[in-house]
């Protein structure tokens, strides 16, 4: 990745067309890479990716939110083995979750419109196993599990 953003550095108003392609492709591939799908070391991205880039009409065509979703699920699954040390995908996902069902990993903050990932919190952990214990040390009391308070959503989400 490192290669790509010095070999494609930004674009300006004398930039080709052709460089102006490139570089959105380097620039879709590092959103991939750094948020979206990020693997283990946060330094890779699969080849399978720069081919889904050629044709920028039919990138509009995939399930972004779909693709994320599905690799970080099979992540999360991966994530209860007891040797599993780290997780890839789109973590702040469910840390964005996990911020308003688990009142414990808020963080006393002192302004109250920021949103700062768990990963960044002082105080907790950041290993797998440490979660994981600080979630078992946690009563059911603990954790708000009713999503859909508010009589507005609820009212468009079926009770089948």
């Amino acid at each position: 990745m490192g290669w790509l953003r010095d070999t494609f550095l930004e674009s300006d108003n004398d930039s080709t067309k052709l460089e102006k392609i490139r570089y959105a492709r380097a620039y879709i591939l590092e959103i991939i890479r750094g948020y979206l799908m990020p693997n283990l070391s946060r330094n890779l991205v699969h080849l399978r990716w720069l081919l889904k880039l050629i044709d920028f009409r039919a990138i509009g065509e995939f399930s972004w939110g779909s693709i994320v979703l599905a690799t970080l699920y099979q992540e999360m699954c991966r994530a209860k083995l007891p040797n599993k040390v780290k997780i890839r995908g789109c973590v702040s996902l469910p840390q964005s979750w996990a911020r308003f069902r688990f009142l414990f990993l808020r963080p006393r903050v002192d302004h109250p419109y920021t949103f700062p990932l768990i990963t960044s919190y002082v105080g907790l952990p950041t290993s797998l196993e440490d979660i994981r214990l600080l979630l078992d040390q946690r009563s059911k009391a603990q954790f708000q599990w009713t999503p859909y308070e508010d009589p507005a959503i609820r009212a468009v989400i079926s009770n089948e």
